[in-house]
């Protein structure tokens, strides 16, 4: 399995038990169930090899994607432009959406980037790349309790230079109309007052509490390689494993029996009523949004969510499908649990419809679970208005964003070492300021300035907005909606019939079906 470095010594394997038909003795090749003889947890876990420079996703096929859908294009007509050939071009669509009342400037949030070192040494990428798109970025959680130079007194923290140097560089770029930054807090943080020094110290409007996410249920993990951070952490609150003041344990890792401690977050355990007396509670403390982040939990729970979200009135819902993370999430959790983002947004829907049917006040709501194209967040949003506008308002992504980074800056490295590969060399250039296609649009915007923006900054907002951006621009007037508020349900059709049983999108041959009698009578 490529995610955990191992591999089976043929290619045709068992599709039962993924393992080789004939298991012998003299194999010197790692295979997972091998490797979990020698290594047991650790093979839980990404291939540590490529910590803190990955990103890691499910493997599994979950047979219904945003793949089952199509597009319905349109001949005549247009929708919110005058319907003239020189003016209803794509370039003049409106994409611009509003989150919980947060203008973005095209339907994104990029996030949450959290204590995870991959986060961290792309920082400056993600935070220049997202205030230049006009979108929302979250600091995921763990921040402060991570950062070696927090200081904290009665166990609530009063400074954070990491904090502190993420909020300053997103809004070194902010133009403070469009997006914003968000600081999201989960128990611990919550325990050590994060909100608190965010909203009092930082200045930062948007707090988001955080029940989970899609790619596992059991709160954030890192690793930590030095014995004495994996000491000062579980003195700060976190559970790290194996205990590091063990002297036991103390002796097998300084022996080299293994490289790594395991740091571990807690789960919060919500109720209503802490709930809704909580968001009470940070806008007392002057947060202008509370927002919400949760996972791809089973029905009951997403129903229960839906509901205390709209007791309380958070001002978005973030629903995170399966199963996908930034971090270091659980290989098996990746794979085998949680809603498969389609599905979870079907049941948010039916949420929201239930919720919007008895007068109720519904949360704007943003979906996150394996977006990566302009298709699916057109298909995504789509789905979810039934005539009265979107109830999904933006898409929340955090690998692909981190893969734009990540690329660009290996990239600029490469360039900088005259290693570019030579056909892109050649059909691109050889230089960021070539092969960056927006580089130069960001020079005249910039100005001075332009030379404090990272390049992998520019490969975001190449990425975002001239690729997603421009894209969904193309998919909205081939259906002839000049307003990403227009796009609906009668946009999409099924492609099979698990697809349309789940959301309720009509079967392409039940799509109008009867006009064909209608307009050749």
């Amino acid at each position: 399995m490529s995610i955990s470095g191992t591999r089976t010594r043929v290619r045709d394997v068992s599709p039962t038990s993924g393992m080789c038909p004939i298991c012998i003795k003299e194999c010197p090749v790692l295979c997972e169930i091998s490797l979990s003889a020698f290594r047991g947890r650790e093979v839980l876990y990404p291939s540590q090899s490529y910590f803190g420079q990955s990103t890691a996703a499910s493997l599994k096929n979950y047979d219904l994607d945003w793949s089952h859908f199509n597009i319905l294009s349109r001949l005549r007509g247009a929708e919110g432009i005058s319907p003239d050939p020189d003016v209803a071009l794509f370039e003049n669509v409106n994409i611009e959406s509003e989150l919980g009342g947060i203008p973005l400037k095209v339907p994104l949030v990029t996030g949450a980037f959290g204590s995870t070192p991959v986060a961290k040494l792309n920082w400056d990428a993600l935070a220049v790349g997202a205030a230049l798109s006009g979108v929302i970025l979250v600091i995921g959680e763990n921040v402060c309790g991570v950062d070696p130079e927090s200081k904290y007194a009665n166990g609530k923290v009063t400074y954070s230079k990491e904090l502190e140097y993420r909020v300053k560089k997103f809004r070194e770029f902010w133009d403070g109309k469009y997006g914003d930054i968000s600081v999201q807090t989960n128990v611990e943080d919550q325990r050590g007052g994060v909100d608190i020094y965010a909203i009092s110290k930082l200045e930062v409007n948007i707090i988001e509490r955080k029940w989970g996410q899609g790619a596992k249920a059991i709160g954030g993990e890192i690793r930590i390689t030095s014995l004495e951070r994996a000491i000062a952490l579980k003195k700060r609150g976190y559970v790290v494993l194996p205990d590091p003041e063990d002297k036991a344990v103390q002796e097998a890792f300084k022996a080299g029996v293994f490289k790594s401690f395991e740091r571990h977050s807690r789960v919060g355990m919500p109720t209503e009523r802490g709930f809704v007396e909580d968001v009470e509670w940070l806008r007392d403390q002057g947060a202008k949004k509370v927002t919400l982040k949760t996972g791809a939990y089973r029905p009951i729970d997403t129903a229960w969510t839906m509901k205390v979200a709209s007791e309380a009135r958070v001002d978005y819902v973030t629903f995170d499908g399966a199963g996908g993370g930034t971090g270091m999430s659980p290989v098996p959790m990746m794979n085998e649990m949680s809603t498969p983002t389609v599905y979870l947004e079907a049941q948010v829907l039916k949420c929201a419809q239930i919720l919007k049917k008895k007068g109720r006040y519904v949360p704007d709501i943003s979906m996150a679970g394996g977006f990566i194209s302009e298709g699916q967040i057109f298909k995504s949003i789509a789905m979810s208005n039934f005539g009265q506008g979107p109830f999904i308002k933006a898409i929340t992504m955090a690998r692909a964003p981190l893969t734009a980074v990540m690329k660009s800056s290996y990239f600029v490295e490469l360039a900088k070492e005259n290693k570019l590969p030579r056909d892109f060399a050649e059909q691109y250039g050889s230089t960021p300021d070539k092969f960056f296609l927006a580089a130069s649009k960001i020079k005249e915007l910039h100005g001075d300035r332009f030379s404090n923006i990272p390049f992998a900054a520019i490969g975001l907002y190449t990425y975002l907005c001239d690729r997603i951006g421009v894209g969904l621009k193309q998919l909205l007037a081939g259906a002839r909606k000049w307003n990403l508020m227009l796009i609906n349900r009668s946009d999409l059709a099924a492609l099979t019939e698990r697809a349309s049983r789940v959301t309720g999108i009509p079967l392409m041959d039940e799509t109008e079906a009867d006009v064909f009698e209608q307009i050749l009578e």
